[in-house]
Protein backbone atom coordinates (compact mmCIF):
# COMPACT_ATOMS: atom_id res chain seq x y z
CA UNK A 1 0.00 0.00 0.00
CA UNK A 2 2.77 2.40 -0.91
CA UNK A 3 5.62 3.55 1.32
CA UNK A 4 3.41 4.21 4.33
CA UNK A 5 2.41 1.29 6.53
CA UNK A 6 -0.78 1.21 8.59
CA UNK A 7 -1.53 -0.92 11.61
CA UNK A 8 -4.52 -1.84 13.75
CA UNK A 9 -3.86 -0.87 17.35
CA UNK A 10 -7.35 -1.06 18.87
CA UNK A 11 -10.41 -3.29 18.48
CA UNK A 12 -14.01 -2.85 19.61
CA UNK A 13 -16.74 -5.39 18.86
CA UNK A 14 -20.48 -5.50 19.52
CA UNK A 15 -22.04 -8.79 18.41
CA UNK A 16 -24.68 -11.44 19.10
CA UNK A 17 -22.02 -13.73 20.64
CA UNK A 18 -20.33 -11.18 22.88
CA UNK A 19 -19.45 -7.54 23.38
CA UNK A 20 -15.88 -6.42 23.74
CA UNK A 21 -12.78 -7.97 22.21
CA UNK A 22 -12.23 -10.68 24.81
CA UNK A 23 -15.84 -11.84 25.18
CA UNK A 24 -16.21 -11.92 21.42
CA UNK A 25 -13.00 -13.89 20.90
CA UNK A 26 -13.78 -16.41 23.63
CA UNK A 27 -17.21 -17.13 22.11
CA UNK A 28 -15.78 -17.27 18.59
CA UNK A 29 -13.10 -19.82 19.41
CA UNK A 30 -15.59 -21.86 21.45
CA UNK A 31 -17.90 -22.02 18.42
CA UNK A 32 -20.78 -20.43 20.30
CA UNK A 33 -24.03 -19.93 18.39
CA UNK A 34 -25.54 -16.43 18.73
CA UNK A 35 -28.73 -17.18 16.78
CA UNK A 36 -32.04 -17.26 18.68
CA UNK A 37 -35.71 -16.38 18.40
CA UNK A 38 -36.10 -12.71 17.43
CA UNK A 39 -37.24 -10.48 20.28
CA UNK A 40 -37.20 -6.99 18.76
CA UNK A 41 -40.45 -7.44 16.83
CA UNK A 42 -43.22 -9.96 16.19
CA UNK A 43 -42.22 -12.45 13.47
CA UNK A 44 -45.54 -14.33 13.31
CA UNK A 45 -46.26 -13.16 9.78
CA UNK A 46 -42.89 -14.34 8.44
CA UNK A 47 -41.64 -17.67 7.16
CA UNK A 48 -38.74 -17.79 9.67
CA UNK A 49 -38.34 -16.51 13.21
CA UNK A 50 -34.65 -16.58 14.15
CA UNK A 51 -31.80 -14.11 13.86
CA UNK A 52 -28.77 -12.65 15.60
CA UNK A 53 -29.51 -9.87 18.07
CA UNK A 54 -27.20 -8.02 20.48
CA UNK A 55 -28.69 -8.67 23.90
CA UNK A 56 -26.23 -7.74 26.63
CA UNK A 57 -24.84 -4.34 25.68
CA UNK A 58 -24.90 -1.76 28.50
CA UNK A 59 -24.49 1.60 26.70
CA UNK A 60 -23.99 3.56 29.90
CA UNK A 61 -20.64 1.79 30.41
CA UNK A 62 -19.26 3.40 27.25
CA UNK A 63 -20.68 6.92 27.25
CA UNK A 64 -19.44 9.96 29.11
CA UNK A 65 -22.19 12.25 27.83
CA UNK A 66 -25.89 12.06 28.64
CA UNK A 67 -26.93 11.66 25.03
CA UNK A 68 -27.81 7.94 25.14
CA UNK A 69 -31.60 8.49 24.84
CA UNK A 70 -31.08 10.62 21.72
CA UNK A 71 -29.03 8.01 19.86
CA UNK A 72 -30.49 5.35 17.59
CA UNK A 73 -29.22 1.78 17.78
CA UNK A 74 -26.60 1.94 15.02
CA UNK A 75 -24.95 4.96 16.62
CA UNK A 76 -25.12 3.33 20.06
CA UNK A 77 -23.28 0.29 18.70
CA UNK A 78 -20.71 2.43 16.88
CA UNK A 79 -20.05 4.73 19.81
CA UNK A 80 -19.72 1.86 22.29
CA UNK A 81 -17.36 -0.05 19.96
CA UNK A 82 -15.34 3.14 19.40
CA UNK A 83 -14.89 3.57 23.16
CA UNK A 84 -13.73 -0.05 23.39
CA UNK A 85 -11.32 0.40 20.49
CA UNK A 86 -9.64 3.62 21.58
CA UNK A 87 -9.18 2.31 25.12
CA UNK A 88 -7.75 -0.92 23.70
CA UNK A 89 -5.34 1.18 21.63
CA UNK A 90 -4.13 2.94 24.76
CA UNK A 91 -5.66 6.31 23.95
CA UNK A 92 -7.45 8.60 26.33
CA UNK A 93 -10.13 10.43 24.33
CA UNK A 94 -9.54 13.57 26.37
CA UNK A 95 -5.87 13.66 25.35
CA UNK A 96 -6.06 12.67 21.68
CA UNK A 97 -5.37 15.23 18.97
CA UNK A 98 -9.09 15.28 18.23
CA UNK A 99 -8.88 17.55 15.18
CA UNK A 100 -6.80 14.89 13.39
CA UNK A 101 -8.98 11.84 14.16
CA UNK A 102 -11.18 10.68 11.28
CA UNK A 103 -14.19 8.35 11.28
CA UNK A 104 -15.02 5.95 8.43
CA UNK A 105 -18.10 3.79 8.77
CA UNK A 106 -19.95 1.31 6.59
CA UNK A 107 -23.57 0.18 6.73
CA UNK A 108 -26.32 -1.53 4.78
CA UNK A 109 -29.48 -0.30 6.44
CA UNK A 110 -28.34 2.71 8.48
CA UNK A 111 -30.71 3.53 11.34
CA UNK A 112 -33.51 1.45 9.85
CA UNK A 113 -35.07 0.55 13.20
CA UNK A 114 -35.67 4.23 13.84
CA UNK A 115 -37.26 4.71 10.43
CA UNK A 116 -39.46 1.64 10.98
CA UNK A 117 -40.58 2.96 14.37
CA UNK A 118 -41.42 6.37 12.90
CA UNK A 119 -43.41 4.71 10.12
CA UNK A 120 -45.41 2.63 12.60
CA UNK A 121 -46.21 5.74 14.64
CA UNK A 122 -47.49 7.58 11.57
CA UNK A 123 -49.48 4.57 10.32
CA UNK A 124 -51.21 4.45 13.72
CA UNK A 125 -52.02 8.17 13.32
CA UNK A 126 -50.04 9.29 16.35
CA UNK A 127 -47.78 12.00 14.88
CA UNK A 128 -47.67 13.79 18.23
CA UNK A 129 -45.57 10.91 19.59
CA UNK A 130 -42.73 11.48 17.13
CA UNK A 131 -39.54 12.71 18.80
CA UNK A 132 -38.09 15.45 16.53
CA UNK A 133 -34.60 14.96 17.98
CA UNK A 134 -34.60 11.22 17.39
CA UNK A 135 -36.24 11.59 13.99
CA UNK A 136 -33.29 13.68 12.82
CA UNK A 137 -30.96 10.70 13.25
CA UNK A 138 -32.56 8.20 10.87
CA UNK A 139 -30.22 8.79 7.90
CA UNK A 140 -27.13 6.58 7.56
CA UNK A 141 -24.60 9.41 7.79
CA UNK A 142 -25.82 10.18 11.31
CA UNK A 143 -23.88 7.13 12.59
CA UNK A 144 -20.33 8.48 12.02
CA UNK A 145 -21.57 12.01 12.78
CA UNK A 146 -22.82 10.89 16.18
CA UNK A 147 -19.55 9.05 16.88
CA UNK A 148 -17.58 12.21 16.06
CA UNK A 149 -19.91 14.27 18.22
CA UNK A 150 -19.68 11.88 21.17
CA UNK A 151 -15.86 11.94 21.21
CA UNK A 152 -15.18 15.37 19.72
CA UNK A 153 -13.33 14.01 16.69
CA UNK A 154 -12.69 16.84 14.24
CA UNK A 155 -11.13 14.97 11.31
CA UNK A 156 -12.93 13.81 8.14
CA UNK A 157 -15.96 11.56 8.55
CA UNK A 158 -17.64 9.37 5.96
CA UNK A 159 -20.32 6.73 5.57
CA UNK A 160 -20.00 4.00 2.95
CA UNK A 161 -23.21 2.26 1.90
CA UNK A 162 -21.92 -0.60 -0.23
CA UNK A 163 -24.12 -3.05 1.67
CA UNK A 164 -22.41 -6.18 3.01
CA UNK A 165 -18.93 -5.18 1.82
CA UNK A 166 -19.14 -1.74 3.45
CA UNK A 167 -16.86 -2.51 6.40
CA UNK A 168 -13.97 -3.44 4.11
CA UNK A 169 -14.62 -0.36 1.99
CA UNK A 170 -14.48 1.82 5.11
CA UNK A 171 -11.16 0.30 6.21
CA UNK A 172 -9.71 0.88 2.75
CA UNK A 173 -10.94 4.46 2.81
CA UNK A 174 -9.37 4.93 6.25
CA UNK A 175 -5.98 3.94 4.83
CA UNK A 176 -6.47 6.48 2.03
CA UNK A 177 -7.09 9.22 4.61
CA UNK A 178 -3.95 8.26 6.52
CA UNK A 179 -1.88 8.06 3.35
CA UNK A 180 -2.99 11.50 2.21
CA UNK A 181 -2.26 13.06 5.59
CA UNK A 182 -5.86 14.22 6.02
CA UNK A 183 -6.00 12.30 9.30
CA UNK A 184 -3.42 10.94 11.74
CA UNK A 185 -5.73 8.35 13.29
CA UNK A 186 -8.89 6.86 11.80
CA UNK A 187 -11.60 4.90 13.58
CA UNK A 188 -12.97 2.57 10.90
CA UNK A 189 -15.54 -0.19 10.69
CA UNK A 190 -19.20 -0.92 10.15
CA UNK A 191 -22.47 -0.78 12.08
CA UNK A 192 -25.92 -2.19 11.38
CA UNK A 193 -28.82 -2.60 13.81
CA UNK A 194 -31.32 -5.43 13.34
CA UNK A 195 -33.69 -4.43 10.57
CA UNK A 196 -37.26 -5.54 9.96
CA UNK A 197 -36.83 -4.31 6.37
CA UNK A 198 -33.79 -6.54 5.80
CA UNK A 199 -35.45 -9.46 7.59
CA UNK A 200 -38.59 -9.18 5.45
CA UNK A 201 -36.55 -8.74 2.27
CA UNK A 202 -34.34 -11.79 2.78
CA UNK A 203 -37.39 -13.82 3.82
CA UNK A 204 -39.19 -12.88 0.62
CA UNK A 205 -36.12 -14.02 -1.35
CA UNK A 206 -36.27 -17.37 0.50
CA UNK A 207 -32.66 -16.76 1.55
CA UNK A 208 -33.12 -17.20 5.34
CA UNK A 209 -32.42 -20.57 6.95
CA UNK A 210 -35.33 -22.01 8.94
CA UNK A 211 -33.26 -23.19 11.92
CA UNK A 212 -29.49 -23.44 11.35
CA UNK A 213 -26.91 -21.61 9.24
CA UNK A 214 -24.38 -24.12 7.89
CA UNK A 215 -22.04 -22.42 5.40
CA UNK A 216 -20.46 -24.69 2.76
CA UNK A 217 -22.36 -27.74 4.07
CA UNK A 218 -24.18 -29.90 1.52
CA UNK A 219 -27.50 -29.27 3.28
CA UNK A 220 -27.18 -25.51 3.77
CA UNK A 221 -30.47 -23.65 3.43
CA UNK A 222 -29.61 -20.00 3.87
CA UNK A 223 -28.37 -17.23 6.11
CA UNK A 224 -29.60 -15.40 9.20
CA UNK A 225 -30.18 -11.66 9.40
CA UNK A 226 -28.19 -10.25 12.29
CA UNK A 227 -26.82 -7.05 13.81
CA UNK A 228 -23.58 -5.77 15.25
CA UNK A 229 -20.62 -3.44 14.93
CA UNK A 230 -16.84 -3.41 14.91
CA UNK A 231 -14.51 -0.42 15.13
CA UNK A 232 -10.78 -0.58 14.44
CA UNK A 233 -8.20 2.05 15.36
CA UNK A 234 -5.84 2.53 12.39
CA UNK A 235 -2.70 4.62 12.50
CA UNK A 236 0.67 4.80 10.72
CA UNK A 237 3.10 2.16 11.92
CA UNK A 238 5.73 4.78 12.76
CA UNK A 239 3.31 6.54 15.12
CA UNK A 240 2.32 3.28 16.80
CA UNK A 241 5.98 2.37 17.31
CA UNK A 242 6.77 5.82 18.68
CA UNK A 243 4.11 5.61 21.37
CA UNK A 244 4.84 1.94 22.18
CA UNK A 245 1.44 0.70 21.10
CA UNK A 246 0.60 -2.94 20.45
CA UNK A 247 -0.11 -3.67 16.78
CA UNK A 248 -2.51 -6.53 16.15
CA UNK A 249 -1.86 -6.60 12.42
CA UNK A 250 -0.83 -4.49 9.46
CA UNK A 251 -3.31 -3.58 6.74
CA UNK A 252 -1.45 -4.85 3.68
CA UNK A 253 -3.97 -4.60 0.85
CA UNK A 254 -7.57 -3.80 0.01
CA UNK A 255 -9.04 -5.03 -3.26
CA UNK A 256 -12.35 -3.67 -4.57
CA UNK A 257 -14.39 -4.60 -7.64
CA UNK A 258 -17.88 -4.81 -9.08
CA UNK A 259 -18.98 -7.84 -11.04
CA UNK A 260 -21.60 -5.78 -12.98
CA UNK A 261 -23.82 -8.84 -13.17
CA UNK A 262 -27.03 -8.65 -11.12
CA UNK A 263 -28.50 -6.66 -8.24
CA UNK A 264 -28.75 -9.63 -5.85
CA UNK A 265 -26.97 -12.61 -7.48
CA UNK A 266 -23.19 -12.98 -7.77
CA UNK A 267 -21.57 -13.59 -11.12
CA UNK A 268 -21.82 -17.36 -11.82
CA UNK A 269 -18.06 -17.74 -12.20
CA UNK A 270 -17.27 -15.33 -9.37
CA UNK A 271 -15.80 -12.65 -11.61
CA UNK A 272 -16.09 -9.86 -9.04
CA UNK A 273 -14.80 -12.01 -6.18
CA UNK A 274 -11.80 -13.10 -8.24
CA UNK A 275 -11.00 -9.50 -9.15
CA UNK A 276 -11.26 -8.29 -5.53
CA UNK A 277 -8.96 -11.01 -4.18
CA UNK A 278 -6.49 -10.56 -7.03
CA UNK A 279 -6.42 -6.80 -6.51
CA UNK A 280 -5.85 -7.22 -2.76
CA UNK A 281 -2.97 -9.64 -3.30
CA UNK A 282 -1.40 -7.32 -5.86
CA UNK A 283 -1.64 -4.30 -3.58
CA UNK A 284 -0.23 -6.26 -0.65
CA UNK A 285 2.61 -7.68 -2.72
CA UNK A 286 1.82 -11.13 -1.34
CA UNK A 287 1.79 -14.34 -3.39
CA UNK A 288 -1.38 -16.47 -3.06
CA UNK A 289 0.56 -19.34 -1.48
CA UNK A 290 1.63 -17.04 1.36
CA UNK A 291 -1.92 -16.52 2.64
CA UNK A 292 -2.43 -18.68 5.74
CA UNK A 293 -6.14 -18.11 6.44
CA UNK A 294 -9.22 -16.98 4.53
CA UNK A 295 -12.17 -15.48 6.36
CA UNK A 296 -14.94 -16.35 3.93
CA UNK A 297 -18.00 -14.29 3.10
CA UNK A 298 -19.71 -17.64 3.69
CA UNK A 299 -23.36 -16.69 4.05
CA UNK A 300 -24.76 -20.23 3.99
CA UNK A 301 -26.84 -19.69 0.84
CA UNK A 302 -26.36 -22.37 -1.83
CA UNK A 303 -25.15 -20.12 -4.67
CA UNK A 304 -22.94 -17.76 -2.65
CA UNK A 305 -20.93 -20.52 -0.97
CA UNK A 306 -20.44 -22.47 -4.19
CA UNK A 307 -19.37 -19.40 -6.17
CA UNK A 308 -17.03 -18.17 -3.43
CA UNK A 309 -15.38 -21.60 -3.37
CA UNK A 310 -14.96 -21.46 -7.15
CA UNK A 311 -13.42 -17.99 -6.93
CA UNK A 312 -10.98 -19.01 -4.18
CA UNK A 313 -9.80 -22.00 -6.23
CA UNK A 314 -9.39 -19.76 -9.27
CA UNK A 315 -7.19 -17.28 -7.38
CA UNK A 316 -5.22 -19.67 -5.16
CA UNK A 317 -4.84 -22.67 -7.44
CA UNK A 318 -3.26 -25.70 -5.77
CA UNK A 319 -2.74 -23.71 -2.55
CA UNK A 320 -6.51 -23.35 -2.07
CA UNK A 321 -6.89 -26.84 -0.62
CA UNK A 322 -4.33 -26.34 2.14
CA UNK A 323 -5.53 -22.90 3.35
CA UNK A 324 -8.00 -22.94 6.26
CA UNK A 325 -11.25 -21.21 5.23
CA UNK A 326 -13.98 -20.49 7.74
CA UNK A 327 -17.20 -18.54 8.03
CA UNK A 328 -18.00 -16.88 11.35
CA UNK A 329 -21.48 -16.11 9.98
CA UNK A 330 -22.26 -19.68 11.06
CA UNK A 331 -22.16 -18.28 14.61
CA UNK A 332 -23.11 -14.61 14.25
CA UNK A 333 -25.45 -14.63 11.28
CA UNK A 334 -25.02 -11.91 8.68
CA UNK A 335 -24.45 -8.54 10.36
CA UNK A 336 -24.87 -6.73 7.02
CA UNK A 337 -22.62 -3.65 6.74
CA UNK A 338 -20.86 -4.62 9.98
CA UNK A 339 -19.94 -8.11 8.76
CA UNK A 340 -16.62 -7.43 7.06
CA UNK A 341 -15.54 -5.07 9.86
CA UNK A 342 -16.20 -7.79 12.45
CA UNK A 343 -14.39 -10.24 10.19
CA UNK A 344 -11.43 -7.84 9.90
CA UNK A 345 -11.28 -7.67 13.70
CA UNK A 346 -11.40 -11.47 13.71
CA UNK A 347 -8.48 -11.70 11.27
CA UNK A 348 -6.44 -9.29 13.39
CA UNK A 349 -7.01 -11.51 16.43
CA UNK A 350 -6.29 -14.66 14.41
CA UNK A 351 -2.89 -13.25 13.42
CA UNK A 352 -2.19 -12.04 16.95
CA UNK A 353 -3.24 -15.23 18.75
CA UNK A 354 -2.57 -18.07 16.32
CA UNK A 355 -6.07 -19.58 16.40
CA UNK A 356 -8.51 -19.96 13.52
CA UNK A 357 -12.25 -19.89 14.31
CA UNK A 358 -14.44 -22.75 13.10
CA UNK A 359 -17.34 -23.00 10.71
CA UNK A 360 -19.96 -24.49 13.02
CA UNK A 361 -22.93 -26.66 12.03
CA UNK A 362 -20.80 -28.31 9.32
CA UNK A 363 -21.78 -31.98 8.97
CA UNK A 364 -21.86 -33.05 5.30
CA UNK A 365 -19.32 -32.23 2.60
CA UNK A 366 -20.59 -30.70 -0.63
CA UNK A 367 -18.66 -31.86 -3.73
CA UNK A 368 -18.98 -28.30 -5.09
CA UNK A 369 -17.47 -26.86 -1.89
CA UNK A 370 -14.32 -28.88 -1.39
CA UNK A 371 -11.95 -26.72 0.67
CA UNK A 372 -10.84 -26.93 4.31
CA UNK A 373 -13.64 -25.11 6.13
CA UNK A 374 -12.33 -25.75 9.69
CA UNK A 375 -15.42 -27.77 10.64
CA UNK A 376 -16.90 -27.16 14.09
CA UNK A 377 -13.70 -26.87 16.14
CA UNK A 378 -11.21 -23.98 16.26
CA UNK A 379 -7.69 -24.76 15.11
CA UNK A 380 -4.35 -23.61 16.48
CA UNK A 381 -2.07 -22.51 13.64
CA UNK A 382 0.42 -19.77 12.87
CA UNK A 383 -1.09 -17.14 10.57
CA UNK A 384 1.27 -14.62 8.98
CA UNK A 385 -1.26 -13.24 6.51
CA UNK A 386 -5.05 -13.48 6.33
CA UNK A 387 -7.51 -12.55 3.60
CA UNK A 388 -11.09 -11.52 4.41
CA UNK A 389 -13.80 -11.62 1.74
CA UNK A 390 -16.99 -9.54 1.64
CA UNK A 391 -19.39 -9.62 -1.31
CA UNK A 392 -22.53 -7.51 -1.51
CA UNK A 393 -25.70 -6.84 -3.45
CA UNK A 394 -25.13 -4.72 -6.51
CA UNK A 395 -22.00 -6.75 -7.25
CA UNK A 396 -19.88 -4.80 -4.74
CA UNK A 397 -16.98 -7.11 -3.95
CA UNK A 398 -14.09 -6.56 -1.58
CA UNK A 399 -11.13 -8.42 -0.11
CA UNK A 400 -8.92 -7.19 2.72
CA UNK A 401 -5.47 -8.57 3.54
CA UNK A 402 -3.98 -8.25 7.02
CA UNK A 403 -0.52 -9.49 7.89
CA UNK A 404 1.67 -9.86 10.93
CA UNK A 405 3.38 -6.58 11.69
CA UNK A 406 7.14 -6.83 11.54
CA UNK A 407 9.06 -3.67 12.40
Amino acid sequence: MGAMRFVITGLGVVSPIGNGKEAFWEALIAGRNGIAEIQSFDTTAYRTHRGGEVRALEPARYFQSRRIPSLARGALFASAATRMAIEDAGFNADRMELAEVGVCCGTTMGESQLLESMNTTLLNERPEELDPELASHYSAESIPANVAREFGFGGPISMVTTACSAGNYAIGQACDLLRSGRAKIVIAGGSDPFSRIAFAGFNSMLAVAPEVCRPFDLHRKGMFVSEGCARLVLEPLKDAVRRGAKSYAEVAGCGLSNDAHHMTSPHPQGRGAIAAMTNALREAGIAPENIDYISAHGTGTPANDRIETTAIKNVFGDAARRIPVSSIKSMLGHTMGAASAIEAATCALVIDRGMVPPTINYNSADPACDLDYVPNVARETSVRAALSNAFAFGGNCSALILKRCEV
